[in-house]
């Protein structure tokens, strides 16, 4: 049996601070990463927010940042309230604890429906929109027994395997991870199952804002929550070059256990499936091998994890400019190819808090990728 909520940890955001966070991760150019490296830098939300156009203007900016004002995050919060919903960071105890150690996890996350599934063990299932008769019976049969063995479901919300997933753990609880904003649920004929999920024993999550239509881009952000917030990830008919396969890769990278369903190599659903099983996926024929993989994790995964905290710094956040030499050694020992931050360190000699700094700028001002493992790399359009 999976462990309870014993991850339940961290200090719960005052509304100045809910207010401040919503801001910084919703002004320009700052994702995740940016954020994270902001807070450890600056102490707090506000005196990051603060700094914004003087770092990015020290990166080269070419137009002034655009900062997401109060008003914008007081009428956020206000539309989620309304629907129903509200915003939970990272740090905090209803936050998914899963989720909370991936690289790039989300500072806030908005929240519809049954709250306390988001701190319960949980497992992914996904596949092909265009399911066979036998895969969509194979995820509602994984779904309701994972479910009745104390796992909650997550999944996208897609039609198919996602679809029949979520329906057969209504009962037991399901996660639907979106692309859009909570109240632009995606795809349309989805929109009873999606009431269902939010009206009964199920949560529904976004890191997009509210009204927000989903699009393209975006489904790849979702599926790396699905990967998040489970230990495990189930494939059930994927084809080759699919949204599942992105959601395997990864959950892989994040360190968790791939199970792939083997289908006829007659099957384009089965390509997907199949190669995963020659990438080393392990073997699924039913709900049994997810259990018995996935006991040991349980436990570890509901141990203490790192979270995410304002350590207000006495002298508000008063950072020296780095050096001119500093800012071009650092900026000549980048290049389009992804480098590590600590090859950069080494190898410019600048110390380490100045090279952070500096990349923030040059994050700010658009000059800057981010990309899996922590690496980085110049914009392609710079020299």
């Amino acid at each position: 049996m999976p462990a309870g909520d014993e991850g339940r940890r961290g200090v719960v955001l005052s509304d100045r601070q809910r207010i401040s966070w919503l801001r910084l991760i919703r002004s320009d150019n700052v994702g995740p990463a940016t954020f994270r490296d902001l807070i450890n830098h600056f102490g707090s939300a506000q005196t990051a927010i603060e700094q914004l156009p003087e770092l990015s203007r020290r990166g080269g900016a070419a137009r002034t940042i655009r900062v997401a004002s109060i008003e914008e995050a007081e009428r956020e919060l206000e539309a989620a309230r309304r629907f129903g919903a509200v915003f939970v960071g990272i740090g905090e105890p209803d936050y998914p604890p899963a989720l909370r150690r991936i690289d790039g996890a989300p500072p806030l996350i908005s929240a519809l429906g049954d709250l306390s599934l988001a701190t319960q063990v949980s497992v992914g299932i996904v596949g092909a929109r265009n399911a066979s008769v036998s895969g969509a019976k194979m995820a509602a049969r994984m779904a309701r027994e994972l479910g009745a063995a104390g796992y909650a479901i997550v999944s996208g919300l897609a039609r198919g395997i996602d679809a029949a997933a979520h329906q057969a753990s209504l009962e037991t609880g399901t996660i639907a991870a979106m692309a859009g904003g909570l109240d632009q649920p995606y795809p349309p004929e989805n929109l009873a199952l999606y009431r269902e999920i939010c009206a009964g024993k199920g949560l529904a999550i976004s890191e997009m804002p509210m009204r927000w239509e989903p699009r393209a881009r975006d489904f790849p952000r979702r599926n790396r929550l699905i990967a998040g917030i489970g230990l495990g990830l189930v494939v059930i008919e994927a084809a080759q070059r699919s949204g599942s396969l992105i959601t395997a890769r990864r959950a892989a990278d994040f360190g968790r256990l791939v199970f792939a369903v083997p289908g006829s190599p007659l099957d384009p659903r089965a390509m997907g499936t199949n190669g995963l099983l020659k990438d080393g996926a392990i073997v699924t024929t039913g709900s049994r091998d997810v259990i018995e993989a996935l006991a040991p994790s349980s436990r570890l995964f509901a141990d203490e994890a790192p979270v995410m905290e304002e350590p207000e710094r006495e002298d508000g956040g008063a950072y020296p400019e780095p050096q001119a030499d500093d800012r071009s050694r650092v900026v000549e020992a980048l290049g389009p190819s992804p480098a590590e931050i600590d090859d950069i360190v080494r190898h410019t000699g600048v110390p380490a808090q100045t090279v952070y700094l500096v990349l923030l700028e040059l994050d700010l001002a658009g000059r800057l990728h981010r990309h899996p493992g922590g690496m980085v790399s110049l914009a392609f359009d710079e020299e």
